[in-house]
Order: C-alpha cells, then sequence, then structure tokens
C-alpha cells in the first residue's frame, strides 16, 4: 500500500488546535472530499481514503459544501444493488 508523508509547517498545526492522530483523520477526510468533489474518486474510493463509511463519508460531504447528489450511473447502479 502506498504511503504518504509530508511536513507541516508549525503554524499550521497549532492553528488547527488538533493532536496529531485528529489531525491526520482530518487531512485524510479533507482529501477524499477534494477528490471526490474534483471527480477523480467514487464516493465509495473516497470514503476508503478517509478510512470512514461511505454513509458516513456521504453525510460529511454538507459539512464541507459539497453537493452529494451527483452520482454516477455506475455509483447508482451499485447502490441500487445493495439495496
Amino acid at each position: 500500500m502506498p504511503q504518504i508523508n509530508f511536513t507541516l509547517a508549525e503554524e499550521t498545526a497549532l492553528a488547527l488546535k488538533l493532536n496529531p492522530e485528529k489531525l491526520e483523520e482530518t487531512m485524510r477526510l479533507a482529501a477524499a472530499i477534494k477528490l471526490y468533489e474534483l471527480g477523480k474518486l467514487s464516493s465509495g474510493a473516497a470514503a476508503t481514503l478517509a478510512g470512514i463509511p461511505k454513509v458516513v463519508f456521504l453525510s460529511k460531504l454538507a459539512e464541507y459544501g459539497v453537493d452529494n447528489f451527483d452520482f454516477t450511473e455506475e455509483e447508482l447502479r451499485e447502490d441500487f444493488a445493495r439495496a
């Protein structure tokens, strides 16, 4: 599994007021949401990146101001098949 590491400025970490675990969680969710918004990841793939269930990911979209009703035909078929 690929792993990505990057350096975060101390000022940024302090401004976010998050412990390292919560900071990682927040960064993964933000990246997943943005990649979903750009159409680079499906909602399922973005949820996997964020490390949360798809239903939770979809509910988080509203908190970030992202429309979650922009499903691809494939996503709608997958959701219908699981229903």
